[in-house]
């Protein structure tokens, strides 16, 4: 058996991965944490085999994390963000994880960590799987101005009308006009799921989900009834 813990400061993340590590025979869980000096304490104080880290996490990285360590277990950063890929490897990273994270993804890194833990071999760069047809960026025509916007930053959109506004992590909200519909094709829905007739959401900047809502930063956004089973199903993949 392999020991591990799972560091994230989502619940729904955290939720995730304890369900998929729930599934893996080899793998048993000692600990979930939502900061980075719950997971040193643990890790001070009882042999872990695996870590499973967020990267992005308030006052402490994942990165901090690992870099923190005097005695480094063997870990896998689970994480929304493609662009810390180089340095996830240069720190001798298992695998990295994009989220949204599908169970079959996360156990051939579980098994390659199987593999490198009981063989003693050394880890080595795996190419991060990501879809060709999704962009990182996309431009919007705002006033008189077309605006670059990172995909990754999107949170949240929410139809109004003719209109749509761009919720992102970065800058106040984007109006532009154009119709959800459209919107969506443009996107791609690797990582945004339609929840509503006037909602998509960003599945990575989900904070949690009670019934018939979702929690994004304190924006209760309602999930309807004909989008419901293709949410859980997403969130669940």
């Amino acid at each position: 058996m392999i020991s591990c813990i799972i560091i994230d400061d989502e619940p729904l993340a955290l939720e995730l991965l304890e369900d998929f590590i729930s599934k893996i025979s080899f793998l048993n869980l000692v600990a979930t944490c939502s900061n980075g000096f719950e997971a040193t304490n643990i890790l001070h104080t009882q042999k872990i085999d695996l870590i499973f880290t967020d990267i992005e996490m308030p006052n402490f990285s994942g990165i901090d994390i690992i870099k923190s360590l005097e005695y480094k277990p063997h870990f896998i950063f689970t994480t929304a963000y493609s662009h810390y890929a180089v340095e996830g490897f240069n720190l001798n990273a298992i695998d990295y994880l994009v989220k949204p994270i599908p169970f079959h993804r996360f156990l051939k890194a579980a098994t390659r960590a199987l593999n490198i833990i009981t063989e003693k071999v050394e880890p080595t760069p795996t190419i991060i799987e990501k879809p060709s047809n999704e962009p990182e960026y996309i431009f919007v025509k705002s006033e008189y101005e077309n605006l670059k916007i990172n995909v990754n930053e999107i949170k949240y959109v929410e139809g109004l009308k003719d209109y749509i506004k761009i919720h992102t992590a970065n800058k106040k909200p984007i109006l532009t006009l154009n119709s959800l519909k459209n919107f969506e094709e443009k996107l791609g829905l690797s990582n945004f799921i339609r929840v509503h007739k006037s909602y998509i959401v960003s599945i990575s900047h989900i904070h949690s989900v009670q019934r018939n809502r979702i929690i994004i930063d304190e924006k209760w956004i309602p999930i309807g009834f004909s989008y419901k089973n293709d949410f859980i199903k997403k969130i669940n993949c």
